[in-house]
Order: C-alpha cells, then sequence, then structure tokens
C-alpha cells in the first residue's frame, strides 16, 4: 500500500485517530424512502470506518420499518459483510415507506429497540423526509426512554448509559432535490442511465428525421432534465422551477421548425415528469407530442424513463462521493456531544462539509413552497447558484438570437486542441464556440493542434457546426501533442493574418506548456498580447491550477467498470489476484480514485513511494484475506509509479510469494481509458467551463475595446480551473512555482488527501487527515460557484 504504516488492521487501535475511539459506542446505519445508486457504497464506508475505530456498527434492515419492528431487523455488520457491495446498485439492506414511525407509538418502538441494543449513533441515508424523521426523532429521544422506564420495558441505568441520540445524515436520491449538497448520491449514475438512453435514442431518431419526447424523473426538481439537456444538446426542455413562458407552444414550435430548416435531422425535447406551466398546471410528454405532430406534422414518439434511472450499477463519481461522505457521516457521529445539532454530510465543490440539518431541510421546502405560490424565480434561486447557472448556460447554448439582434463585437477569437484527446473536449468546444458567437464575436476552429496553427488549418465556425458534438469522444478539431516553440514565427503571423483576438486553448499538459511558451514569445512577437486561456482536458488529470480535467471522468468509469468486470471474474475462480495498470503519466489521480471506487486492496503510484517491504506487506495482507470469505484481490498500478517496480515485476512477484494461497494475473488497460463517449460529468463540466472561459474572454475584450491596448500582463494569459470550491483564473507564469515540470504533475494534489480512505476500506492502518473536517458550517455560505457536475 506504500504507506510505512500499513500492515493487516490487527493490534492496537491507531493512535492518530484515539481522540475518535468508537470503543463502546454503537452506530446503527439505515437506507430509507427511494433507492439511489451509491447507497451500498456508503454503507460499506459506515460499516468499515465505524469498525476500524472500534465501534460496533448495526445494520437497520427494510429503514424505519425495521426499527420499529427490531428483532432480526438490527443485525450487527461485520466487516466481510460489505464486501462487494460496492458496485451493486439499490440498498442491500433494504429500504421502505413507514407509516408506524410518524407516530410517537411507532417511535417509541424504535427507540426501544435501538436502546436495548446501546445504539445511540444513527445514520440516516435518504431524502428529506427521512431525515426530518430522524431529528424528531432524536429531539424526543429522552422523552421516550424516560416512557419506556415507566411502562418498565427498561431500566433506569439504559436511560442513564444512553441518553441522547447523536443523528447524522446523508442524502440518497437521484433527483438531486436537496438543499446544501452539490450533488446528493445517485444523481450522477441517474444521469448515467439517462445519457446512455439519448445516445441510443439520437441514432435511431436521426435515421428516420424523428422528433423524441423523454421523460425523466424528478416530480419536484428538475435537475436530472436540466443537466441531461446541457449534456445532450436538447432542444427544449421542462423543468417544474422554471415554467415556460405564456405562449410557449408557438416558440417551441417555431424552434424545432428552423432547427428542421437547417437540415438538423431529429429533435429531442427532455421533460422532467413534475414539469408545470406558470398556473401550476402539469405539461405531460403526451401533451407535448399531441402538440408537435398537429402543428408540425413531425413523426414524434414518446420514451419514458423511469425506474430505469434509479437501476443499474453506480457511476464512479458516485462510489467515491458515497464513500467519502460515509467516512465523514462516522467522524462527525464519533465527535457529536448532546448539544450537537443534526447535521447532514454535503458535497461543497470537492469537499465534504457537514452542515445543519434543519436549515437544509428547511430551504428544500421553501423552494417547493416557492413554487406552489408561483416564484418560479426565487424557487431557481434558493436551488443554488449552479442550479441557476446550468439554466442560464442552457438557454444561452440552445436558442441562437437572430443575427441582427446580436451585437457585433469585431473580434475573432481562435479555438485549439492541444496534447492528446480527452472525452468532453468536443462538448467544451461546442460551448464556446456558442457562447462566442452569442457575445458577437467570430469564432475561429484551428485543426490538428499548433502544428495545424503554423499551417494555416483554420477556419470559420458556425452555431450549426457544431450541433450534436456534446456526446462525441475524441476530438473533432484533431489534436497534437507538438508545442508552439518550434513554429512560433509562423504561429504569430497566422495570429496576425486571422486578426485573431484572442485564444482559448482546450488540452493538457501540454496545452500549459504551450501557453507558458506564448507567454515567454510575447516580447518578440507582439500578436501574441492578446487574452489567451487555457481549460484543462485531460484524462491524467494533472494540470496545475485545477483540481479536475475534462475527461478523467470518463477515463475513471472505463477503470471502474473494467475492475468490476475483472472482479467478477475473480470471484468465480476464487483466491485470484488481479494487477491493472492505469495511464496517469507520473500522476497517480485514476489509479487512486480508480482504486477508492473499485474497492481495491492497493494502488501504486508515483507521488508515494514504495518498496520490497511495501511490496511484501501487500502480499501478506492478501494472503490472510484469503483466509476469510473475500476470497479475491485487486491492484491498481499507475503506469510510471516506479521504474523497476513494473507491473511485470510486480506480477511476478505476487504470483511467487502468493503460490499455494492465490494465483496472479495482470491486466494493461492502455488507450480505452482515453475512448468512448463522454460521462455526463464531463460533458457538463466542458460545457460549463469553456462557457466561463468564454465570459472570461469577452469581459478582456470588452475592457479594451477601442483603446488599441495590448495585453502584456501576467492575468491576460490564464489557466481556468476548479480549486476546493471556487473557479479560480490563475496567470499561468504564477502557477510555474507549484509545477514538477520533470514529471509533469502539480506539486501538491488535493486527492492524496482521500488515499487514507482507500486504505482504511481495504483493512489498513492508515493515518487520516482530519484538518478538513469537524466543523458544522452555516447553509448561508454555502451555495457554490459551480458543483462537480
Amino acid at each position: 500500500m506504500s504507506d510505512k504504516d500499513s500492515s493487516n488492521s490487527s493490534g492496537s487501535f491507531p493512535k492518530y485517530l484515539e481522540h475518535l475511539s468508537g470503543d463502546g459506542k454503537a452506530i446503527g446505519v439505515l437506507t430509507s424512502g427511494g433507492d439511489a445508486q451509491g447507497m451500498n457504497a456508503a454503507v460499506r464506508a459506515v460499516v468499515r470506518m465505524g469498525i476500524y475505530t472500534g465501534a460496533k456498527v448495526y445494520f437497520i434492515y427494510e429503514g424505519y420499518q425495521g426499527m420499529v419492528d427490531g428483532g432480526a431487523n438490527i443485525v450487527e455488520a461485520k466487516w466481510d459483510c460489505v464486501s462487494s457491495i460496492l458496485q451493486m446498485g439499490g440498498t442491500i439492506i433494504g429500504s421502505a415507506r413507514c407509516k408506524a414511525f410518524r407516530s410517537r407509538e411507532g417511535r417509541l418502538k424504535a427507540a426501544c429497540n435501538l436502546a436495548r441494543l446501546g445504539i445511540t449513533n444513527l445514520c440516516v441515508i435518504g431524502g428529506d423526509g427521512s431525515l426530518t424523521g430522524a431529528n424528531l426523532f432524536r429531539k424526543e429521544w429522552t422523552g421516550l426512554l424516560e416512557e419506556l422506564v415507566e411502562n418498565g420495558e427498561i431500566d433506569k441505568d439504559t436511560v442513564q448509559n444512553h441518553s441522547h441520540l447523536n443523528v447524522v445524515g446523508m442524502v440518497g436520491s437521484i433527483d438531486n432535490d436537496f438543499c446544501g449538497t452539490d450533488m446528493t448520491i445517485g444523481t450522477d449514475s441517474a444521469l448515467h442511465r439517462i445519457i446512455e438512453v439519448i445516445d441510443a435514442i439520437m441514432t435511431t431518431a436521426q435515421s428516420h428525421q424523428r422528433t423524441f419526447v423523454l421523460e425523466v424523473m424528478g416530480r419536484h426538481c428538475g435537475y436530472l432534465a436540466l443537466v441531461s439537456a446541457l449534456a445532450c444538446g436538447a432542444d427544449w426542455v421542462f423543468l417544474p422551477e422554471s415554467p415556460p413562458k405564456e405562449g410557449w407552444e408557438e416558440d417551441m414550435c417555431l424552434k424545432l421548425s428552423e432547427n428542421r430548416a437547417q437540415k438538423k435531422r431529429l429533435n429531442i425535447i427532455i421533460v422532467s415528469e413534475g414539469a408545470i406551466d406558470t398556473q401550476n398546471k402539469p405539461i405531460t410528454s403526451e401533451k407535448i407530442r399531441e402538440l408537435v405532430m398537429k402543428n408540425l406534422g413531425l413523426d414524434t414518439r414518446v420514451t419514458i424513463l423511469g425506474h430505469v434511472q434509479r437501476g443499474g450499477t453506480p457511476s464512479a463519481f458516485d462510489r467515491i462521493l458515497a464513500s467519502r461522505m460515509g467516512v465523514e457521516a462516522v467522524l462527525a457521529l464519533l465527535e457529536a456531544t448532546p448539544e450537537t445539532p443534526a447535521c447532514v454530510v454535503s458535497l461543497r465543490g470537492n469537499q465534504a462539509v457537514r452542515l445543519p440539518l434543519m436549515e437544509c431541510v428547511q430551504m428544500t421546502q421553501d423552494v417547493q413552497k416557492a413554487m406552489d405560490e408561483r416564484r418560479f424565480n426565487e424557487a431557481v434561486k434558493l436551488r443554488g447558484r449552479s442550479f441557476e447557472g446550468n439554466l442560464k448556460i442552457y438557454k444561452r447554448l440552445a436558442i441562437k438570437q437572430p443575427d441582427e439582434k446580436i451585437l457585433k463585437s469585431n473580434c475573432n477569437v481562435a479555438i485549439i486542441n492541444v496534447g492528446a484527446p480527452a472525452a468532453g473536449m468536443n462538448a467544451a468546444v461546442r460551448s464556446a464556440v456558442r457562447v462566442g458567437i452569442a457575445d458577437g464575436h467570430k469564432m475561429l476552429a484551428v485543426y490538428d493542434g499548433f502544428d495545424g496553427f503554423a499551417k494555416g488549418q483554420i477556419q470559420e465556425i458556425g452555431w450549426g457546426d457544431v450541433g450534436g458534438w456534446t456526446g462525441q469522444g475524441g476530438s473533432i478539431l484533431g489534436t497534437k501533442r507538438t508545442l508552439p516553440g518550434k513554429h512560433l514565427e509562423k504561429i504569430a503571423k497566422q495570429m496576425h493574418s486571422h486578426s485573431i483576438n484572442a485564444l482559448l486553448i482546450i488540452g493538457g499538459f501540454e496545452a500549459y506548456l504551450g501557453l507558458l511558451e506564448l507567454a515567454a514569445a510575447r516580447e518578440k512577437h507582439e500578436a501574441f498580447c492578446v487574452p489567451m486561456i487555457m481549460v484543462p482536458a485531460t484524462v491524467s488529470n494533472n494540470v496545475p491550477g485545477s483540481d479536475f480535467s475534462i475527461g478523467a471522468d470518463t477515463a475513471l468509469n472505463t477503470i471502474t467498470d473494467t475492475c468490476d468486470r475483472i472482479k467478477q471474474s475473480a470471484s468465480g475462480t476464487k483466491r485470484r489476484v488481479f494487477i491493472i495498470e492505469t495511464m496517469g503519466g507520473y500522476c497517480g489521480y485514476l489509479a487512486n480514485m480508480g482504486g477508492l471506487a473499485a474497492g481495491a486492496d492497493a494502488a501504486y503510484i508515483f507521488e508515494e513511494p514504495f518498496d520490497i517491504r511495501d511490496l511484501q506487506a501487500n502480499v501478506m495482507h492478501l494472503t490472510e484475506k484469503m483466509k476469510s470469505s473475500i476470497q479475491r484481490g485487486l491492484v491498481l498500478r499507475n503506469e510510471n509509479c516506479s521504474v523497476n517496480y513494473t507491473t511485470d515485476f510486480i506480477y511476478q512477484l505476487y504470483s511467487e510469494e502468493g503460490k499455494g494461497v492465490f494465483d496472479c494475473r495482470k491486466n494493461v488497460l492502455g488507450h480505452m481509458q482515453q475512448g468512448g463517449a463522454p460521462s455526463p460529468f464531463d460533458r457538463n463540466f466542458g460545457t460549463k467551463i469553456s462557457a466561463k472561459a468564454m465570459d472570461w474572454i469577452t469581459a478582456k475584450l470588452k475592457g479594451s475595446q477601442g483603446t488599441g491596448k495590448k495585453f502584456v500582463s501576467d492575468d491576460s494569459i490564464c489557466v481556468l480551473g476548479i480549486c476546493k470550491r471556487d473557479i479560480l483564473f490563475q496567470p499561468v507564469t504564477e502557477l510555474k512555482k507549484e509545477t514538477d515540470f520533470e514529471h509533469r504533475i502539480p506539486k501538491k494534489q488535493w486527492w492524496l488527501k482521500l488515499r487514507p480512505i482507500m486504505k482504511i476500506l481495504a483493512k489498513y492502518k492508515a493515518s487520516y487527515d482530519m484538518s478538513d473536517a469537524g466543523k458544522l458550517e452555516s447553509l448561508q455560505h454555502h451555495h457554490g460557484e459551480l458543483s462537480a457536475i
């Protein structure tokens, strides 16, 4: 595991978590309400982190119903109980609606069942109804126990020893309808299901020139409809929070017929199941179909996705999110005091935070109230800045203003892809082109990277030219690893002859190096004194200045899917260990996060040096594991983690040392990690961050119009990225000090903090850094600039 304190988890309690010892504590975990993919990953994390800290963890089967019924519904969970559940959809401990728990009598029974087992810490994974119920239960706890003493069901000592109940919630809901978190567990997986269906439908719709009306889930929240509309470039979307204006029927039909006139062979309309008009009357998919057929005579079909969206395997994002939240939930329970209010573990940017549960529930209910009272603008605002931003970007990209209404800037903006291809690049190009045209710029596409730039492979690109690009993998513009250094003279000439006023570079580490070369060449070449911005796009996720790069999520899902299949094969044959090599250059992001998402036993990365003793400890760990009921192993290795400890070497070492206990197989995933259709995350991240880059370019150009100003300052040549919770425009020259150029990685990488989670969940001792945890934040400061999707 490349950790000096890594060894089998027998022995004394780890000193670095001593103040959070769970000894003598009991935690109950339940899933309630509708199921969501990733709930099992959350349950697994709660069980293993709880056991790791010395606490007893209990499964509460069938949600609150099981808590009320007690008996065989409340069972102590062991480490092996949650093996092989990471990749399963639904929830293995069951979920049920429970009328009994809504009455005090039902809660009295539940309190009796928990008190008898000493369970005074409750981890609830569900929606706002489930979490509200848990908070009420917590408030009534002391009174319930006193009543049980009076009834002679428990003794006074039990009341004294278990006088208060701690509650921590995690939101499991595919609708992403809970205020206070950027993403709820299950949302990303639901988007995967929706996008898979839309991609499949688009091919058949194109063949027959059809219009498809797709109904997605979301009775009270339009998040799934909105984000899937962004991800596939839908022609029209209907949401509960933002009903169409009066006369929408005419507007929609006009938009559809204009698209057909521009030789577009298909139309996609996405409807949230709770879609309404401004009078709060339902807008159904059937009504839309009839409208399109009657007014336009187009062949129109309806597809209702239904429970498909809840099913299937959780995405890599949901597994990592649920695992992080599960670990954080246990820490929050162990730190709780009688004065601590019930909290909910949420995601903000890329950080797990704790928020007051009832503040979040109240705001969630306020959204519904605003919709009921037809205060729709307020409802959108209450959903948070991320939802509001998604809606604004969708409107900008979906509907083109007539040319005469667009105020021309007389500026030419060029877009170029640099480095290896990454899924989501095309979505980023489409977004930039359309936002640029809407802002009045002439958009120029540079083909085949800096090579093509030097040769003058530059053409104007229009609104319709980028239609249908969001779902395309690779790079339609073409991309090469060539740096501009060799061709500076020629590129400067092309910049001058095409009157290029700004440049947007979409790419990986080569794009970053290219931007540095262009910055250095400004003194010599006046043509480079224009605003330049880079949007990170690489599967390796190794660009300084951003926690995420376009393409990394798609690669991570490829790795996770492959690991799932391999684990299945290993569990079929028993006693088999697979060693899998991932891409990433010297950056261990894919190996580490892939290991966390796939439930790996070890992940070897360059950033954490390891030696033969670590390899030996890992073999011993796997040997112990083969004696348990989990007779399979999974080891990931980043391609450049070590010069000498190659994939072949590790395979041969494991084969030799494990002889007679387990056998070994190896697999090099290679370029399949760069291919395939982009994930919903990458489509939307590319779309949103590219739009932000164009807003920056437009602001720079507007500020200099008519002044003849040359851009020479550092802040006019930037990398755009997400850092923790913020979107930052960072001058490329300032990022140099944060870069390890030899190994092409940032000197500090945020995801290394998550490394101990993978080790703990794989039954290793590991030092867990809790510097970011433990503080209950206020919801008022929580509206993020950009959610992870």
